[in-house]
C-alpha cells in the first residue's frame, strides 16, 4: 500500500471529526528543531510514540506513586498511575470531540521528570536545591533536554505545554489547549480514585470510612466515581474550558480532603517518607561535594548548567530502587571477604 498521504488523511479526518477548538495536528506551533514530517503518523501520534518508548517512560515502572515499595503485586506505580491516566484523558477528549492523540502524548508525558519516591522525593530536592523544584518542569527537561542522551525527544509546542500545566503546583497555570487541560482534571480524578482504591487494599481506610455526601453524589466503588466525575465534565464543558457541574466538584474536593488527612498525612501510610527524604538530600549533598563522581552524561552537563541542577538531574531519573542501592553502595560499609 503507498504510505503517500497518509498522514494527510489523518489531518484531515480530525478537521472533519474534531470540534473548531480542538487542537489540530496540521495547526501545531511544530518543534524547536524542525523536522521531516512522518508520512504515516500526524505530529501529536509521533510524540505519543516517542514517549512510549523513551527511558524515562520505562522507569516509571520502579517509581513510588503513594505507598513506598508495597509488598504486593496490585499496588499502583508511577508507571500504571500515567496509564490510568492517559486512559481517563482519552475518553475524555473522545466524548469532547478534542484530539486524542495529543490528550494520550502529554498524559503519557506528563510525570517523566518525577523524582524516586513519588513526593517525598520531589518534596526533598525542593528544600535543598537552590532553586524550585518541580516535577511538571523537571518532565519537560527530561524530555527536551536529557532524553537520549542530550539529544532530547523534540516533542510538539502543545505537547510541552500539557505537561508544563498538568499539576496543580503549576503556579495555577493552566494548558493553553483544551487537550492540555483535560489531562489536569485525568491526572487528578486518577490519582484520587486509585489512591482511594490502594489504600483500601492496605488496610488504610476502608470503603465505608468515605464521606457518605461524596459517596451519595458519586457512587459506591472506583468504577462509579470515575463515570460520575467525567460525565459531569461531558456535560459541563464546551469549547471555552473544561469544567465540572458544581455539586460534583464539591463531592470530588471532599473526597480529596478526606484523603489528605486520612490517606496522604497518615503516620502508618506515610511513616517512612522520612527516610526516604534524608536518602535523597544525601545523595544530592554527596554528588553536589564533588561533581566528578556524577556518571559521565551528567558530568557533561556541567558544561552548561550549574552542579546543583547536574544533581538533580541525576538524583530525578532515578527509580526507587536504584537510589536505596547507590546510597547502600556510597554511605554504607561493605562487609569485607576474602578473595
Amino acid at each position: 500500500m503507498d504510505t503517500a498521504g497518509c498522514r494527510a488523511f489523518r489531518e484531515e479526518t480530525e478537521r472533519l471529526r474534531l470540534i473548531p477548538e480542538a487542537a489540530h495536528a496540521a495547526d501545531s506551533r511544530g518543534r524547536f528543531r524542525p523536522e521531516e514530517p512522518c508520512p504515516l503518523r500526524t505530529c501529536y501520534q509521533r510524540d505519543r510514540d516517542r514517549i512510549l518508548h523513551c527511558n524515562s517512560f520505562r522507569r516509571l515502572r520502579h517509581k513510588t506513586q503513594v505507598f513506598l515499595g508495597p509488598e504486593g503485586d496490585h499496588y499502583r506505580t508511577r508507571l500504571t498511575h500515567t496509564l490510568e491516566v492517559s486512559q481517563i484523558a482519552r475518553t475524555l477528549a473522545g466524548a469532547l470531540r478534542l484530539n486524542e492523540d495529543l490528550t494520550e502524548a502529554i498524559a503519557l508525558g506528563h510525570d517523566l521528570g518525577h523524582t524516586p519516591f513519588g513526593h517525598a522525593g520531589e518534596r526533598a530536592l525542593n528544600e535543598i536545591c537552590p532553586f524550585p523544584f518541580r516535577h511538571h518542569l523537571q518532565s519537560v527537561r527530561t524530555a527536551q533536554r536529557l532524553e537520549r542522551e542530550g539529544k532530547g525527544l523534540n516533542l510538539c509546542w502543545e505537547v510541552l505545554n500539557g505537561i508544563a500545566c498538568h499539576s496543580a503546583g503549576s503556579e495555577d497555570a493552566w494548558a493553553a489547549t483544551l487537550e492540555g487541560r483535560v489531562v489536569r482534571w485525568a491526572d487528578k480524578i486518577a490519582y484520587l480514585n486509585h489512591d482511594i482504591e490502594d489504600a483500601i487494599r492496605a488496610g488504610i481506610i476502608s470503603e465505608g470510612d468515605l464521606p457518605w455526601e461524596a459517596v451519595y453524589r458519586l457512587g459506591r466503588g472506583k468504577s462509579a466515581r470515575i463515570t460520575a466525575v467525567l460525565s459531569s465534565i461531558v456535560r459541563e464543558s464546551d469549547g471555552t474550558g473544561i469544567r465540572m457541574e458544581e455539586e460534583v466538584l464539591k463531592a470530588h474536593n471532599l473526597l480529596m480532603r478526606f484523603m489528605t488527612e486520612c490517606v496522604y498525612t497518615n503516620p502508618e501510610a506515610k511513616g517512612e517518607e522520612h527516610k526516604a527524604e534524608a536518602l535523597v538530600q544525601a545523595l544530592y549533598q554527596h554528588f553536589l561535594e564533588d561533581p566528578a563522581r556524577l556518571p559521565p552524561f551528567y558530568r557533561g552537563l556541567l558544561d552548561e548548567v550549574p552542579p546543583e541542577r547536574a544533581v538533580c538531574d541525576y538524583i530525578a531519573g532515578m527509580t526507587d530502587q536504584y537510589a536505596v542501592g547507590l546510597y547502600r553502595e556510597l554511605k554504607l560499609p561493605k562487609f569485607w571477604s576474602k578473595p
